[in-house]
């Protein structure tokens, strides 16, 4: 199903830092991450966005340490996805393992603004904005990992499966 949201755009290599600076690294509270991500490059953000928002970013987001606070503190502030020219790859695991859809589509991030609005279809690979019309190539997911993010994370995708599993009376 797509996913319809407004827009906050940031530039090349957001890394984890400012994502959720360490001073904060001493809960592991989503709710407590959400009121301070990326106040160091916004002090406003985490007091303006609104759920369902999506953030767009230039090359290489999500580098510096493999925290995983970083996607914790974004989807915890109600960021439904995260659209880039491309992600750092262990922001990109990270991500997908609590179940916030990242999408590469450097097209899409060139040509939109803050405050637009985009249709996001993970499944077909693409991203449309709503302010311009166009419609964008984008990364794709395997059924592996469009299970995940149904699941809304690894963790959650690994009890669905036990859970039929042990319905359909196999073995754990």
């Amino acid at each position: 199903m797509p996913m319809r949201g407004r827009v906050w755009k940031f530039g090349d290599n957001i890394d984890t830092d400012v994502i959720i600076p360490a001073r904060y690294l001493v809960t592991i509270d989503p709710q407590e991450l959400a009121q301070h991500v990326m106040e160091d490059i916004d002090p406003e953000f985490a007091s303006k966005v609104q759920p369902g928002d999506i953030i767009v970013a230039g090359r290489n987001f999500g580098c510096g340490s493999s925290r995983e606070h970083a996607p914790i503190a974004i989807k915890a502030a109600g960021v439904q996805a995260v659209v880039a020219e491309s992600f750092a790859r262990i922001f990109f695991r990270n991500a997908i393992n609590i179940g916030l859809p990242v999408v590469e589509a450097p097209e899409a991030v060139r040509e939109t603004e803050t405050g637009d609005e985009l249709e996001i279809d993970t499944e077909n690979g693409t991203v449309r904005n709503l302010r311009t019309g166009k419609t964008y190539k984008a990364s794709q997911y395997d059924e592996f990992i469009q299970h995940i993010i149904r699941a809304g994370g690894l963790l959650n995708a690994v009890r669905e499966r036990l859970a039929a599993r042990q319905a359909a009376g196999g073995s754990q």
